[in-house]
């Protein structure tokens, strides 16, 4: 139906398990994609707060980007989006954990995204992205409120910081 350089949007029928009939669907293809929770030497969280044009608001959330080529290493891009998104690095002797991999929504979507933990990170340059507004430090407390409170609210963020709790990552600060 449609297709442009990061979806593509498509008709298919469908046979299933549970559907005996092949039934019309509609799914969004999307590229492979990244998540990185950028801790500093201090065990805060790096947030940056972006321009989300689909929902009409400005969002606090961890830095993401799509893997543009096949042939790009995900950790590579990874580090790229960090830089880009937060203008930080990796310190010396810093590393990229990688934490698996979600679905942002499987009913719409076969996006998939890689998730990192980029421990410890610093400061490297600005942010390149012109839709980021701010990138800040947060205490991972502040962070645990702003999820209570709904400041949080993407599905990247809300996934990566479950992932963290889930592998005992957030206990280390």
């Amino acid at each position: 139906h449609y297709e442009d350089d990061h979806l593509k949007v498509v008709g298919e029928l469908v046979k299933t398990p549970t559907r005996s009939k092949p039934q019309p669907w509609t799914t969004v293809r999307r590229k492979a994609a990244v998540v990185i929770a950028p801790i500093t030497a201090d065990g805060k969280l790096l947030l940056i707060r972006e321009e989300r044009v689909p929902i009409r608001a400005t969002i606090w959330s961890v830095p993401a980007g799509q893997i543009d080529d096949e042939k790009d290493k995900i950790e590579v891009t990874a580090l790229r989006e960090l830089r880009e998104e937060t203008g930080h690095e990796l310190a010396p002797g810093g590393e990229m954990i990688p934490l698996g991999h979600f679905f942002t929504s499987p009913g719409l979507t076969n996006e998939n995204c890689y998730l990192f933990i980029a421990r410890h990170v610093r400061p490297a340059g600005q942010p390149e992205d012109e839709s980021i507004v701010e990138c800040r430090a947060f205490s991972l407390a502040d962070v645990q409120r702003m999820i209570a409170e709904n400041e949080i609210r993407d599905a990247n963020t809300l996934s990566i910081y479950a992932r963290m709790a889930a592998r005992g990552f957030l206990k280390e600060y």
